[in-house]
């Protein structure tokens, strides 16, 4: 539970660049990351919870699931997952490949079983020889589905923000206020948590560190996975890139301004009172970690089989 020492913060936090060329792994991961069939409506895809055009999230406090149910908590952007401690609020999965599985049989996501996407995938003769270029062999597996998606997932990176150049010398890179807002988030102490190359995601941190933070959100955080009672609302530091586009926020998304996330923070985890104008100032320098997001090509998916099985989404799953 402990955090990063604040002074890891000094240190250029760049996330690193993917490699120009696409490996047939990653382009299969491409494919499926934009596939509804894998999910059992045929209607849901990995991008309807983690949008590639809106900094990888829905902007919803919790995702449409399967068959219109309401999701269970806020869905996290998926730009620069790969660097963070785990995956997920409660860090159930270590990987990005073993984090890809888990949203395609919730039954309140994507309401598919393992069985269920193997079987679609595996009826569409055009991608075989994907899996084929991707893995020697055209055998579709659930691990080879999430394998692709992990690699394409690890792509969705963006190094170039301003305060990544402002970092590596560019003092023209962001401005005055922008400075004054990352002086006051280091003078309190808010890089404990929000450190590495995220700022966030590298520790489980009390929501509520100095007074309870008061939610009608049923999850305990890293208590729900654990399933200890010292870990009760624990929950994964979220990753502040981009955080300008990733609202709402918090795990239960209740708050959807960054002036007032920023207040809330300050009260819970630091008991302090920011001034409305150390807000704006922090609120600024946060802007400053928006990045260039990823480019990504829509891919043309193939079409059905003859044995492709057919979704029903008005259907409810057993």
């Amino acid at each position: 539970m402990s955090c990063i020492p604040c002074s890891a913060q000094t240190e250029v936090n760049i996330p690193r660049s993917p490699s120009a060329q696409e490996t047939p792994m990653q382009e299969l991961g491409r494919m499926l990351w934009f596939d509804p069939r894998l999910s059992r409506s045929g209607f849901i895809s990995c991008n309807s919870c983690h949008n590639l055009s809106t900094g990888g999230v829905d902007n919803l406090k919790t995702s449409v699931g399967d068959y219109w149910q309401q999701g269970p908590i806020n869905s996290p952007t998926v730009l620069n997952a790969e660097h963070q401690v785990a995956q997920f609020w409660d860090g159930r999965a270590s990987t990005l490949e073993e984090q890809a599985g888990g949203p395609i049989t919730n039954s309140k996501e994507m309401g598919a079983t393992h069985e269920l996407a193997v079987t679609v995938i595996d009826s569409i003769p055009g991608y075989k020889p994907y899996f084929r270029k991707a893995f020697g062999t055209d055998e579709v597996t659930f691990d080879r589905i999430t394998a692709s998606i992990g690699a394409f997932e690890k792509t969705l990176v963006t190094p170039d923000y301003p305060f990544a150049r402002y970092m590596k010398g560019d003092r023209n890179a962001i401005s005055e206020q922008q400075i004054r807002g990352w002086e006051t988030f280091k003078k309190y102490r808010c890089v404990t948590c929000h450190s590495g190359p995220n700022y966030g995601g590298k520790s489980f941190q009390k929501m509520g560190a100095v007074k309870d933070y008061e939610t009608t959100n049923p999850s305990l955080g890293r208590a729900d996975f654990t399933k200890r009672d010292r870990d009760r609302m624990f929950f994964k530091v979220p990753i502040l890139l981009n955080i300008e586009l990733t609202y709402p926020y918090f795990h239960d998304g209740a708050v959807s301004s960054l002036p007032e996330a920023v207040k809330i923070m300050g009260e819970l985890q630091l008991e302090r009172s920011f001034s409305p104008e150390q807000i704006a100032d922090i609120v600024a320098w946060l802007k400053s970690l928006t990045g260039k997001q990823p480019e990504i090509v829509l891919p043309k998916l193939p079409p059905n089989g003859p044995l492709t099985p057919i979704a029903e989404p008005w259907q409810k799953s057993n």
